[in-house]
């Protein structure tokens, strides 16, 4: 299972860069404007994306600088944004090449944004959720690009596995 994250941590960051690189052809006033995508434009969401994983890295290894709201403009340009975006994805990579099994296993605690309850739960699953909610919300950015007439960019797992990831093909 821990491969299995690695390989994801992996594609995130491969699918990150096609995204980055497809956003960076538009214009700043393409970049900002809303297309109904649910944190409005393409640069407030990928914002988020970034925000959401601070906090979640925050809450795995209690290090790092997070957030304390999930609609936060981290970066008011793209240039920025993609640096501390591959900061993150090699953050997330190392983290996860240092993991092993038991932690993965393993239960933890956090506070919600939402909430001053604890929850408490298994690594794994929560880890599950970092990388679909990666996925969820480039897949918005990537209609707000076709949305704004540009070339739809391939995403997917697949392709990667074909083209960059083979240490994980097989």
């Amino acid at each position: 299972m821990l491969d299995h994250f690695r390989m994801f941590a992996d594609y995130n960051e491969w699918a990150n860069r096609r995204l980055y690189a497809a956003v960076a052809q538009l214009s700043e006033s393409e970049l900002r404007e809303s297309r109904g995508a649910f944190f409005g434009s393409a640069l407030a969401t990928l914002n988020h994306i970034l925000a959401a994983d601070r906090i979640w890295m925050k809450r795995f290894t209690g290090e790092g600088d997070a957030p304390t709201a999930l609609d936060v403009t981290l970066h008011d340009d793209l240039a920025s944004l993609a640096t501390a975006r591959e900061r993150e994805d090699a953050r997330i990579i190392a983290w996860l090449t240092g993991l092993d099994p038991a932690r993965l296993r393993a239960t933890f605690t956090y506070t919600p944004l939402s909430s001053s309850n604890g929850i408490t739960q298994r690594l794994g699953p929560t880890l599950a959720h970092v990388f679909n909610h990666q996925t969820h919300h480039r897949g918005q950015v990537h209609a707000t690009l076709t949305a704004l007439g540009r070339p739809s960019i391939v995403l997917d797992l697949a392709l990667f596995l074909w083209s960059d990831g083979e240490k994980w093909a097989c």
